[in-house]
């Protein structure tokens, strides 16, 4: 088998189907840094669930204010045309069905678009979900991006989420480090996943085999070929 995408590489690929105009919440860990990724051309206005539309890139050196972070209190700037509000009016965007799309991590996506994401139980914390159930469920398209497999080589696409479920039915495309993957939800191909794009050196077979559910093939799938790209 060839050598998987990184986690860079991933959001890489998320991000080059970023829409020019269109208003992004990305979720914390491998989504937000899709921001890294946007071809420059594109004017993308980022939004942060804690109040922020117009999240600029991470502060540098002398950028830093500890008042302005995103979701993940992670310290951002600013971009031109920014707004800062209150939880309950960003929250008032997410529910509206303002936001174009919004990209998240997953445990598990099945094959009629159900999306488990929330850790059930954290050590010393309890059930933790964020905003990401209001996410899943107002913004106009969900896309996922996560490992294809767990740690332990089991499947992370499946026929039905065994995790709790963040949203039923949402997910529309996910991004994964062997492949990009549409949800078949209206059965075109027969239900299931479809793959779009396949990294150089995994056969189909592999990736069948590595997908606990239908997998079909689209009639121009493609080769996924990423930049290589340093850590962030």
């Amino acid at each position: 088998m060839s050598k998987p995408l990184s986690r860079e590489q991933m959001a890489w690929r998320a991000a080059q189907d970023l829409a020019d105009g269109a208003y992004v919440n990305l979720g914390l860990g491998m989504p937000v840094l899709a921001a890294n990724y946007a071809p420059a051309d594109r004017d993308i206005f980022y939004h942060a669930e804690n109040g922020v539309l117009g999240v600029g890139p991470v502060a540098g050196p002398g950028q830093e204010d500890p008042e302005l972070v995103d979701a993940g209190s992670q310290m951002v700037t600013l971009r031109d045309g920014a707004s800062i509000v209150d939880s309950a009016a960003s929250f008032a965007m997410i529910r509206g069905g303002h936001l174009d799309l919004t990209i998240l991590g997953g445990f598990q996506v099945a094959a009629n678009g159900d999306l488990a994401n929330w850790d059930a139980l954290v050590p010393n914390k309890g059930p933790l979900i964020g905003g990401a159930m209001d996410l899943a469920a107002g913004a106009r398209a969900v896309h996922v991006i996560m490992r294809h497999t767990a740690s332990d080589g089991s499947a992370r696409l499946v026929a039905e989420c065994s995790y709790p479920l963040t949203a039923p039915g949402v997910v529309k495309r996910v991004y994964t480090d062997l492949a990009v993957l549409d949800v078949d939800i209206d059965g075109e191909a027969g239900g299931g996943f479809v793959a779009r794009e396949i990294i150089p050196g995994l056969s189909r077979g592999e990736l069948t085999a590595a997908t606990g559910a239908a997998l079909a093939f689209a009639p121009d799938c493609k080769l996924l070929e990423a930049p290589d790209l340093p850590e962030a």
